[in-house]
């Protein structure tokens, strides 16, 4: 049987890079969780496991049963949501042991094919809303935009990694994570904790990791809840905002930048740079095309199947 873009090889390497983009700051793994095509049914399936939570919290003390908690959980899409995380988690690990480094020694041309990535993959959000844009999407766009540029403009800080911090700083870094444009690593790095991540997750330091999981897992919950509601009830709004967030955020890709992240004009090797930017710009196209491609060649089978059977029929 061929393999398709819903088998669990693909949903598996998917994750694979969400888990990748996660660990780059500056990239977010909603973005590219967008790309691929399953952030809508990730945030959805997030949203019915923590209902189903809730359910169970609320019943339990009234002493009934667990029913209605299981049928809301058994609403997710449970195989697309393994195997995404099995990708993620390995990814993850691999990359903050091998691409990090690498990445901070080739920071220019690494920003610059992130660029690329991040600026194409703004038609996604802003052709998925089903309307053609207004000029009020255009204003709220632009104000969103500028929101996400002035905070990935904030210089690094440098905070004490205790477990409420840590905890804290998970939950605001998997919000990130959630929503495309934001980077979960950028946000640990503006507050001084992304090499103490790194370190904890390539040392096996378990006290920390724990700490960063809950606190993700609490922030997560809130977070996806939410934005569960706004896809649901105000869906073009939402893909407006995304789209300003995304194009604000690009700030922090821009190749030509300091420790502070003051922003300079191109300089040193920008052909490569530039090369690099469209090569990325150009993976995220070839993606979104055969995404296309592949959607039109399940509706055509849809609609020959049920012909051919007809035919066999007569």
């Amino acid at each position: 049987m061929a393999l398709s873009f819903g088998t669990p090889v693909f949903n598996v390497l998917r994750g694979g890079l969400i888990g990748t983009a996660e660990v780059v700051p500056g990239i977010s793994g909603g973005t590219v969780a967008l790309i691929i095509g399953v952030y809508e049914r990730l945030i959805t399936s997030a949203g019915h496991v923590v209902s189903g939570i809730r359910m169970a919290a609320a019943d339990a003390p009234r002493g009934r049963g667990l029913g209605r908690a299981l049928g809301e959980v058994r609403r997710a899409d449970w195989a697309t949501v393994f195997a995404v995380l099995i990708g993620m988690l390995a990814a993850a690990l691999v990359a903050a042991k091998v691409l990090a480094p690498l990445i901070e020694q080739e920071q220019q041309r690494a920003y610059g094919l992130f660029f690329g990535l991040v600026l194409a993959s703004l038609w996604v959000p802003y052709s998925s809303g089903g309307q053609r844009w207004r000029a009020w999407h255009y204003l709220l766009a632009a104000a969103t935009g500028v929101l996400a540029f002035v905070a990935t403009g904030l210089p690094p800080a440098h905070v004490e990694p205790s477990l409420p911090v840590v905890m804290g700083a998970a939950a605001l870094a998997v919000s990130a994570l959630v929503m495309p444009g934001m980077s979960g690593s950028f946000i640990l790095l503006t507050l001084g904790l992304y090499t103490t991540t790194m370190d904890a997750l390539n040392g096996r330091d378990f006290g920390y990791i724990g700490a960063f999981l809950l606190g993700a897992l609490i922030g997560g919950a809130l977070f996806v809840k939410l934005l569960q509601w706004l896809l649901e009830h105000h869906r073009m709004v939402t893909l407006v905002a995304m789209t300003g967030v995304m194009a604000g955020s690009l700030r922090a890709l821009w190749p030509w930048q300091d420790e502070d992240r003051t922003l300079f004009a191109p300089a040193g090797d920008v052909p490569a740079t530039a090369g690099l930017a469209v090569l990325g710009a150009a993976a995220v196209a070839a993606v979104l095309v055969l995404e296309r491609l592949v959607g039109a060649g399940r509706s055509r089978g849809r609609h020959a199947r049920p012909a051919d059977g007809a035919r066999q029929g007569l």
